[in-house]
């Protein structure tokens, strides 16, 4: 795999990925952010 490609293919590479992805709903997303949130905290705070 060559890792030596440009912005502008590496833009369209994404979006050809976002363009194959099925629509997320407002509640869905909703969703998905509070379990992100929820994993995200850790019971013992670094000071």
């Amino acid at each position: 795999m060559s890792y030596n490609i440009s912005f502008m293919e590496r833009a369209r590479r994404g979006k050809e990925l976002l363009q194959r992805q099925q629509p997320v709903t407002l509640e869905e997303a909703r969703e998905q952010a509070r379990r992100v949130k929820e994993m995200s905290q850790s019971k013992h705070k670094k000071h």
